[in-house]
């Protein structure tokens, strides 16, 4: 069959439109219908960074939609359901069945090459293949074949337009507090960065029942969005003389329990880790592949016995972690919906423009 993606044609370039070849499911495969598709940062980021024989591309990974057929091996997806789409998986290594499906020993095969195990690719035109399969989905399309480790079902009555960022963007700020922080009411929470992923680890902070949460950002707009969920605004730009390390100290009593870092920018990490009290722990979700180090105060780290740590999509297996967070969002304590703008899909770049000035929190992008 033939359908519509947004591809692009090489590194930087603009998203484009074009009708395609698609494939049906391979035996682990679902076909779905997109219906809506969050834009993330790494959509961006990699489009950027990939190298120029890695394109064409269909990028896209927090589909959602309605499942239109299903591979003979694939059990409990059956057609008409709806689904969020997430990270693929081979739910088979041994870090897979521990529950890390983000740490799955395939993760880079079958996430970021652009084509399945066997080289083949869902995608294809007249010149050629088109890469797709891109965490396990490429959603940037009217159809997506997808791997049946990165498809959860979900309850028809929701709204997919509100649910897709579930599958990376708040499923990474969730998981960040409440898979890998798990803080305790009496300690205290930092995030840096409080884009859609920052809002979700804020807005999971405040689920756990966390008194003091704090957000640091430089744009008034997500700090309005993070006060709303619970959290104490601290803008650098606004602080005077005064550092974000000595006020985040002083909000804290002395320094956070927990800081999490979503914006990549090595200074404001090195600041996030000073600004931990002692035996504090900073997870690290922010990655910049045109700066891949950052600097740390090691005298600091040492002698107050701190912890900087990466996490994956915040240590989540999607097949747990969005069903959870579904569950928390119904009892009123992830209210993240209002932080979608949507978008009809073919205003794609538009989206990229306007999150990029910090306008919206997290653009949908809507067929």
């Amino acid at each position: 069959m033939r359908t519509t993606v947004a591809v692009v044609n090489g590194p930087g370039e603009e998203f484009a439109f074009e009708e395609v070849e698609i494939d049906g499911p391979r035996a682990d495969e679902v076909l779905v219908r997109i219906v809506a598709t969050g834009l993330c940062h790494t959509d961006l980021s990699l489009r950027d960074t990939l190298p120029t024989e890695m394109f064409p591309r269909v990028f896209g990974h927090e589909g959602a939609g309605v499942v239109e057929e299903v591979g003979a091996d694939v059990t409990g997806v059956s057609v008409g359901d709806h689904v969020v789409l997430s990270l693929a998986s081979c739910r088979e290594c041994a870090r897979c069945r521990d529950g890390r499906a983000g740490y799955c020993e395939q993760t880079l095969m079958l996430n970021y090459m652009g084509f399945r195990m066997d080289g083949s690719t869902s995608y294809a035109r007249e010149s050629g293949p088109v890469y797709g399969h891109f965490f396990g989905q490429s959603s940037f399309a009217q159809h997506a074949v997808a791997l049946a480790s990165s498809v959860v079902v979900v309850d028809p009555e929701l709204d997919l337009t509100r649910v897709a960022p579930y599958g990376c963007g708040f499923m990474a700020g969730s998981g960040s507090v409440l898979n890998v922080a798990r803080p305790a009411p009496g300690d205290s929470v930092v995030v840096y960065g409080v884009g859609a992923v920052g809002l979700a680890a804020v807005a999971s902070a405040r689920a756990s029942g966390v008194g003091t949460v704090v957000a640091v950002d430089l744009q008034p707009s997500r700090l309005e969005a993070a006060e709303k969920l619970g959290a104490i605004a601290v803008d650098p730009a606004g602080l005077g003389e005064t550092t974000v390390v000595d006020k985040v100290k002083e909000l804290t009593g002395g320094g956070a329990t927990y800081g999490i870092e979503t914006t990549a920018v090595p200074s404001v990490l090195k600041e996030a880790a000073q600004s931990l009290g002692v035996q504090g722990t900073l997870v690290v979700l922010g990655l910049d592949m045109s700066r891949p180090e950052f600097p740390v105060d090691a005298i600091d780290l040492l002698q107050n016995g701190k912890v900087v740590r990466g996490s994956v999509e915040g240590d989540s297996d999607p097949q747990e972690m969005v069903p959870r967070m579904l569950s928390l969002n119904a009892e009123g304590k992830f209210p993240v919906d209002d932080l979608v703008t949507t978008y009809p899909f073919t205003e794609i770049n538009a989206a990229i423009a306007d999150v990029l000035a910090g306008k919206v929190v997290k653009p949908v992008l809507v067929w």
